[in-house]
């Protein structure tokens, strides 16, 4: 079987939706923080650079699961997890101690500027990986 078709499980059915929602957050959390770093640093650089972050693993976990191979669905994996584990301690320290967040991050109070889809994403993309993780091991990447 060739390479490809395990590329292809990743992206193909809800993979492509998951891939389209990851990569507007990755255009969102990048056009955002970009803005806030270049024009407001000073007013909240915690926030600003927690948002950065969130941008650059938006943007790692929307082009590993589009690649998909067994190397990238490991990055993928990590990515996610890193997401979920940024949404769980930015989220609580948000409420904890709000006084470190003057201006909102992506993953302040659990994403709920963005519908709470920064804390269900990364559990979509946990799940999907896990699901398609039935696909052919015996490939070479």
């Amino acid at each position: 079987m060739p390479e490809d078709t395990l590329a292809r499980t990743t992206r193909s059915g809800p993979g492509r939706l998951l891939i389209a929602v990851y990569g507007v957050f990755a255009l969102a959390a990048t056009a955002r923080s970009a803005v806030q770093i270049a024009t407001r640093f000073d007013q909240a650089p915690l926030a600003y650079l927690l948002s950065a972050l969130a941008a650059v693993v938006y943007v790692l976990a929307t082009v590993t699961l589009a690649l998909g191979s067994r190397a990238w669905r490991r990055v993928a994996l990590a990515s996610c997890a890193v997401e979920l584990a940024g949404v769980l301690a930015v989220g609580a320290i948000s409420f904890l101690a709000p006084e470190l967040f003057p201006d909102a991050t992506v993953w302040s109070h659990f994403g709920s500027g963005y519908g709470f889809i920064p804390l269900v994403l990364p559990v979509l993309g946990l799940l999907w990986l896990r699901r398609t993780a039935s696909a052919p091991r015996d490939l070479a990447t």
